[in-house]
């Protein structure tokens, strides 16, 4: 299915008046504080953030999955639902793929309906922590850090494939993640892991195109419990500079141990030149992958403040940053976590770029922290979401996206066009 820009604008109709008294409300707020509101609108609606396609569907636990109905059983139904999410937001204007649950049959046409959809493809991610079917070597112990020469080729020529698939659709980054690691003290020579592991990102490196990135990311546990082979930004940082001027680091917000200060990963990471992009979500406990900003909104918000002010002072030239949605999720409407996502990322930004950055460095040199806190606490409790539905609305966009989502019955015409009992590919 699809929303047409009528529906669109008959829904603004309803939203607009309150809408637009809210908006001049704020902005003349803000123009008191000295803040253009129509600058920070412009900045908001040039975010697009990148769709994974795992996520568009129920993604489950270990105990269970309940399907959400519906689903998309090919990525052309996939890219279809990022239409959906893009025509009511505009902000979902790219799609991350993964390898090899959604490898297309025919990349030309593939593009072409992306293109039409005014979607683009931001980076392919790489699968060596599953076997597939048919698979000659299991990666039960490893795969770029296995201990047998001919798994870590098997998974070193998996990536490549994930390249040219990325070629040929556009893509020009690859993401790497690894379960690679341990179970059990003794299982493995963890110096010989980094090694091995090194050695096969080299080989995968040399094999970029000369306009593609390489994104290695990290996670301090899970699947294996003793020990991860890149359990941590430090290594990811390590291995993109073995790698070399291509290669970044990508921060997962869930890929940490509690209570971790992932504010100052970023700081130092863009300080480096050396931060790729992200996987948005958020986590109470582990790697929960839930909606972004459902738990730690102040959290998100800081880390916005991180970038913005790393962007605002790119001493160390770090290139754009790959923004993408990482979620899977057994209980919500798939898209209706994704536009949850979305606006919660849209609303930490804006939050992010009300910061006094002027006043901020002043209380910091005067060492008041009292100061410095009211500054940033004073720009995460402004509600900024006039200038999120004003950046839509400039964009042709829903004002409340998730309402006409519900207006529009979308879930239930998913299911009349493709069943209840429906799983998405890869899942």
């Amino acid at each position: 299915m699809k929303i047409n820009a009528d529906q669109v604008a008959d829904h603004n109709k309803h939203y607009l008046e309150n809408h637009q008294e809210g908006y001049a409300f704020l902005q003349q707020q803000l123009g008191r504080k000295g803040i253009d509101a129509t600058k920070i609108t412009e900045q908001l609606a040039g975010l697009q953030v990148a769709i994974p396609s795992w996520a568009l569907g129920a993604g489950g636990t270990r105990f269970g999955r309940f399907s959400t109905g519906g689903e998309p059983g090919s990525l052309e139904q996939k890219i279809d639902d990022i239409g959906l999410l893009h025509t009511l937001t505009r902000s979902a204007g790219a799609i991350s793929l993964h390898i090899p649950w959604d490898i297309p049959q025919d990349a030309s046409a593939i593009r072409e309906q992306a293109a039409s959809l005014g979607i683009a493809f931001d980076a392919v991610n790489s699968n060596t922590f599953q076997d597939q079917p048919g698979q000659k070597h299991s990666y039960k112990f490893g795969s770029l850090c296995h201990t047998d020469a001919a798994v870590r080729t098997q998974a070193v020529q998996h990536n490549l494939e994930v390249i040219r698939t990325g070629d040929e659709l556009g893509s020009k980054s690859i993401t790497v993640w690894l379960a690679d690691g341990a179970s059990f003290p003794g299982q493995t020579n963890l110096r010989g892991a980094l090694l091995r592991t090194i050695d096969s990102l080299k080989t995968i490196y040399a094999h970029l195109p000369e306009d593609w990135k390489m994104y290695i990311e990290y996670k301090p546990y899970e699947p294996n419990f003793y020990s991860t082979v890149i359990q941590d930004w430090g290594t990811s940082y390590l291995l993109a500079t073995e790698c070399g001027e291509k290669a970044y680091t990508l921060v997962d917000l869930g890929h940490h141990l509690p209570n971790a200060n992932i504010e100052q990963i970023v700081a130092t990471l863009m300080m480096k030149g050396k931060l790729g992009g992200f996987h948005f979500n958020d986590s109470k406990y582990g790697d929960d992958d839930l909606t972004v900003g459902s738990i730690k909104p102040y959290q998100l918000f800081l880390i916005f403040n991180e970038l913005v002010y790393g962007m605002d002072n790119n001493t160390a030239d770090n290139p754009p940053l790959a923004w993408m949605i990482d979620a899977s999720h057994n209980v919500k409407d798939p898209l209706e976590d994704l536009l949850q996502s979305l606006e919660a990322i849209r609303l930490a930004y804006a939050q992010a770029l009300l910061v006094d950055s002027n006043a901020l460095e002043e209380a910091r040199a005067d060492n008041d922290a009292t100061r410095a806190q009211e500054i940033l606490q004073d720009a995460f409790r402004t509600d900024v979401r006039p200038l999120l539905r004003e950046a839509r609305l400039q964009s042709g966009a829903a004002l409340e996206p998730l309402s006409l989502f519900r207006e529009l019955e979308i879930r239930k015409q998913l299911i009349r066009e493709r069943g209840k009992k429906t799983v998405a590919t890869g899942l």
